[in-house]
Formats: C-alpha cells, sequence, structure tokens
C-alpha cells in the first residue's frame, strides 16, 4: 500500500519499523530491561531515556506557519511552487528546501508489515480474548500496538525510535505521529492515558534528535499533548468535521490542515471559511497520489 485514507481521513502510508531485539546503533539506549519490576523508589522499566545526544541544541526548524503545504504520503514528487511544508512517509528522501515532515505510523502496524510484527514482535501486538490479533475495524490490515503496560510502551518505543532515527538521518525537520487515538479501538485494552505516556515518551525521542513533533488528529488528546511537548498538529478532514477550531485553540497557527476530495472536479469549499480554518490548509485527492495521476488534486487554501 503506497498511501490512502480511510473513512474518517485518516492517511495511510509506508512504514518499515525495524527488529525490536537488534541492538540500536543510536547513542540513546531505549530500553533499561523489558521484564524488570519496579521497586519502590526506583526509575520505571518502562520509561524510554529521551536524553538528547551530544551535539544536539534544540530543534533544526520551527513550523512555519503560513506556509503552502503539500501531503505526499502515496509518493514523493517535485511539490508545487510557494510549497514551504512538505509531509513525507519514513522510507523518502525530504523534500529540499520546505520544511519537511516524516510520517511515522506509531501506535498500529503497516499492512505490509503485519506479519513481520507477528513473527518478530508478537508480544507488542494486541490480543483479543480469543488470542487473535485486533486489528483497525476501520482498516483492517492494520494491527493495533499493545500499549497497556510500561513495559510494552517501551517495547514499541524502541521499534519506532529507529524508524525516528531514519527520519532523522534523512534530514527531515519533524514528525508526524500517526494513530494516537488506537485506544478508541482497542476494545478498553489500554486507555487514552496509555496513549499519553507512549506519546510523551517518542516526544521525547523525537526531540532528542533535533527534530520538532507533531501531534495527528487525536482531538482527545489536544489538552493534553501540547502542554506535554508536541510542536505542531497536522489535522485531517478539521473543516468536514468542524474540529479546525480544536487544533487552533491548542496550537494556534502552527496546525497543517489536510482536506480531501474525491477526484480531480474538487469542491472549492473543501478549504472552508478564511477565518475559520488553520491558516496552513491544503486540499489533496483521497489516494494522495503523486502528481501525474489522473486522479491526483492539490489546491493550497
Amino acid at each position: 500500500m503506497t498511501g490512502g485514507v480511510d473513512g474518517r481521513g485518516r492517511a495511510l502510508a509506508l512504514c518499515r519499523p525495524l527488529a525490536l531485539c537488534g541492538a540500536l546503533a543510536v547513542v540513546v539506549v531505549l530500553l533499561a530491561g523489558c521484564a524488570t519490576v519496579p521497586t519502590p523508589g526506583a526509575p520505571d522499566p518502562g520509561a524510554v531515556d529521551t536524553s538528547a545526544p551530544a551535539g544536539a541544541t534544540g530543534l533544526r526548524r520551527a513550523f512555519p506557519a503560513g506556509a503552502g503545504a503539500d501531503y505526499q504520503l502515496g509518493g514523493a514528487y517535485p511539490p508545487p511552487p510557494g510549497t514551504g511544508i512538505v509531509v513525507r512517509d519514513s522510507t523518502a528522501d525530504p523534500a529540499p528546501g520546505t520544511w519537511s515532515v516524516c510520517y511515522v505510523n506509531a501506535f498500529q502496524t503497516q499492512p505490509q508489515d503485519r506479519e513481520r510484527w507477528l513473527r518478530e514482535h508478537p508480544g507488542l501486538v494486541l490480543r483479543g480474548g480469543d488470542g487473535e490479533p485486533v486489528a483497525d475495524p476501520g482498516w483492517p490490515d492494520e494491527l493495533l500496538l499493545d500499549i497497556s503496560t510500561p513495559q510494552r510502551r517501551a517495547g514499541v518505543a524502541e521499534v519506532v525510535t529507529r524508524v525516528v532515527d531514519r527520519c532523522a538521518a534523512a534530514g527531515f525537520d519533524a514528525v508526524e505521529l500517526d494513530n494516537l487515538d488506537s485506544w478508541t479501538r482497542s476494545g478498553g485494552a489500554f486507555t487514552a492515558d496509555d496513549a499519553e505516556a507512549l506519546a510523551v515518551d517518542l516526544a521525547g525521542v523525537v526531540h532528542a534528535r533535533g527534530l520538532a513533533v507533531g501531534q495527528k488528529n487525536a482531538t482527545d488528546l489536544l489538552d493534553r499533548l501540547p502542554a506535554r511537548g508536541y510542536d505542531f498538529a497536522v489535522a485531517e478532514e478539521c473543516v468536514a468535521f468542524d474540529e479546525c477550531g480544536a487544533f487552533t485553540a491548542a496550537y494556534g497557527d502552527r496546525v497543517l490542515d489536510v482536506e480531501y476530495v474525491d477526484g480531480p472536479d474538487a469542491d472549492p469549499a473543501a478549504c472552508g471559511d478564511p477565518g475559520g480554518r488553520p491558516r496552513t490548509t491544503v486540499v489533496r485527492d483521497r489516494l494522495l497520489v503523486p502528481a501525474g495521476d489522473p486522479g491526483y488534486v492539490h489546491r493550497a487554501c
């Protein structure tokens, strides 16, 4: 699957997490022992070390509020003239001359990685009462990751960190973390508090590499994550779902809104009222195909 969105507008793109148990070729050590039982006063064994590596002096560049944007999860291509923000998958290279955002699916597996997670990280995949993996009902090829305990969150963080390392090494300026709201599809197996705990750990990982970290959708966390270090937000269809005000109240002008249409005859109304949508809003085709494809749509609002 090269990209696309489900019924809610959640973008789906390539993300290739690597093996959990291999030694990391980075300065930060992520796990202090997966099976350790915490003792009173001792550090949380599931906590991720988010200390900055030597030489880290802050974010590379801050969100360029009001800049034109493109959302290229379906394949990389030269951005349209005037584009200042480009989001691409973690397997792609950043767009030269733009504030480049690296897409990372942090809370669920990607369809092409389903079997790899089941084979290499079976204890990190959420299981139902019948022992079978729990899939996202709106996208059955995506499995939910089990973030119900500190140890499991640390395991997920280790895998995701390897993807973040690739984003940093490639030269991206920021990371967008997707599926923060997977707890709403977990049948009560874990909660918003569990999601927040992992989201905060991952924010530390991203910041330690000098990158900005972005909240993807998940309006229920808008009263939590901005205060816990998140720098900007990516909102999908906040005009269509009347959520833009909630995002701008939390992040001000540091919001990228992506509105979707189903074909090249895009409805100009998708851009919404200039007074009610984020300054940085772009209209894309729902399948996020590259420029040159017959279904390609890109309109800056």
